[in-house]
């Protein structure tokens, strides 16, 4: 079987992509998700906010003792943060220990800061951009145009600044994401990644405190960036990488049919292992075999919105059907 195919231009050995996560901050786990099968590696994303943060505490720490004593003016020698140097390292060395591509992934919160940390990524030999959109709005008077056109700003002035693929990473709430989506592409991305998994806080009631729960995907999370993606594929000049619930070989398969060019895995590592890479590209292999495909543009795609014949599949299928069988849906489950 020939599972090789193209992302952002960049050949891959297969359409199994490991997301951004801490995962690849380990070098033993880097090596076993090689051995296992990835095709490319997603960096961790650089954060500026985790940055800033970090400068700002170091501060805080180094003159914390000034005034503790009269004659005293500093008691620790003049050290600075070193911003992103340590990220930039740590991502050139593992472009070095590695065999497959390697995509860099970059979240900012000012205009400026995205074209410089760009151009730094790019400096340490990457083979791709992913810039993350992860962001919650929370001022009620941005509207939809001006939080969007920023973001195809910044897209057109990184792609100015640097010459690898970029591809955006989006999270699902936009006022019409296929609009935006298709506009991104337009003005240069080479690759969607649809969708980001956003965090989300919890409370809890009894200590009346936030608390942030590492939430992991579950089975059936995938079925929103399908949806997209199927209503995308053949329709845009780039590439579509399937994000959040690919958690074994048949959500993998389903991303692919729909017309995504590649699926990036993180959840299922952290539940299963790297070992869980190889189960998937097995998973593929042989649903291939039985298929009789030879390859992955054989059916990439096939059950993409503009090729198939059911007007309802992407839009309010579920909704028709449930209306279409009520009657025997209820005698299967009676309300009680």
């Amino acid at each position: 079987m020939d599972l090789s195919t193209h992302y952002m231009g960049i050949p891959l050995k297969n359409p199994l992509v490991v997301g951004a996560s801490n995962l690849v901050t380990d070098k033993k786990m880097v090596k076993k998700l090689e051995e296992a099968g990835a095709s490319a590696i997603v960096y961790k994303s650089l954060f500026e906010e985790q940055i800033n943060l970090e400068a700002a505490e170091l501060e805080e720490d180094l003159h914390e003792y000034d005034d503790r004593h009269a004659e005293m003016i500093d008691l620790f020698p003049k050290v600075e943060h070193s911003g992103p140097r340590a990220h930039l390292m740590a991502v050139k060395e593992l472009k070095e220990s590695v065999s497959v591509p390697v995509i860099a992934s970059l979240n900012c919160i000012y205009d400026q800061t995205w074209e410089e940390y760009a151009e730094q990524l790019a400096s340490t030999g990457v083979d791709g951009l992913e810039i993350n959109f992860y962001s919650t709005i929370t001022d009620p008077n941005k509207t939809p145009q001006e939080i969007e056109q920023n973001r195809i700003e910044i897209l057109k002035r990184v792609k100015r600044k640097i010459d690898i693929p970029i591809s955006v990473k989006l999270s699902p709430f936009y006022t019409n994401a296929l609009e935006f989506i298709n506009r991104l592409a337009e003005d240069g991305a080479d690759g969607l990644v649809l969708f980001n998994r956003l965090f989300q806080p919890d409370i809890n009631i009894w200590q009346e405190s936030f608390e942030m729960p590492y939430n992991l995907s579950h089975k059936g999370d995938s079925r929103l960036a399908l949806r997209y993606i199927g209503l995308l594929h053949g329709r845009i000049h780039a590439n579509l990488a399937a994000n959040t619930g690919i958690l074994d070989g048949e959500d993998f398969i389903a991303a692919l049919l729909a017309g995504a060019d590649v699926a990036q895995v993180v959840s299922t590592i952290y539940r299963n292992g790297a070992d869980q890479i190889t189960k998937m590209l097995d998973e593929l292999a042989e649903w291939m075999k039985e298929k009789g495909y030879q390859s992955i543009d054989d059916f990439k795609g096939k059950m993409a919105h503009s090729r198939i014949t059911e007007p309802f599949a992407y839009k309010r299928g579920q909704y028709v059907d449930f209306l279409m069988k009520g009657k025997e849906y209820f005698k299967k489950y009676p309300m009680r």
